[in-house]
């Protein structure tokens, strides 16, 4: 048998408990996703960012790694993102191939902006982007 009282506590494990046991993964995660990026721009590929990480982290993080994807087709449910980043990579800056590299660029433009508030990383779509306005 079990104890009552335990088994009604049991809910706060999945409720309020993760902030304690993952709140410093998703913190970690979060930065990636517009840290040092330009601020009030209506391209979404210019002030967001992709960034690879392992299945494990992906299926924790419900694929929100694949960020600049989410902004621009908010609609496309969490599972779809992947297949939607092949589908529009052409489009898109090219994406980061794990956290460290994401965050050796945020880190030194976040001291940077500490100084200058105007300073913000800026980010290239790829040469074919056939959304890229024509020079």
């Amino acid at each position: 048998m079990h104890d009552d009282a335990s088994v009604e506590h049991l809910p706060l494990l999945f409720v309020w408990t993760p902030r304690f046991y993952c709140g410093w993964f998703h913190q970690t995660l979060g930065l990636t996703q517009h840290a040092g990026l330009a601020m009030n721009v209506t391209d979404h590929r210019l002030n967001t960012r992709t960034v690879h990480i392992n299945l494990v982290f992906r299926f924790l993080y419900m694929n929100m790694n694949y960020h600049v994807e989410h902004h621009m087709l908010p609609m496309v449910p969490y599972y779809a993102l992947p297949r939607l980043h092949e589908a529009i990579r052409s489009q898109t800056p090219p994406p980061y191939p794990n956290l460290w590299s994401a965050y050796r660029e945020m880190v030194p433009a976040l001291v940077k902006q500490t100084r200058d508030n105007s300073y913000f990383i800026r980010r290239q779509a790829e040469e074919d982007d056939p959304l890229r306005p024509a020079a």
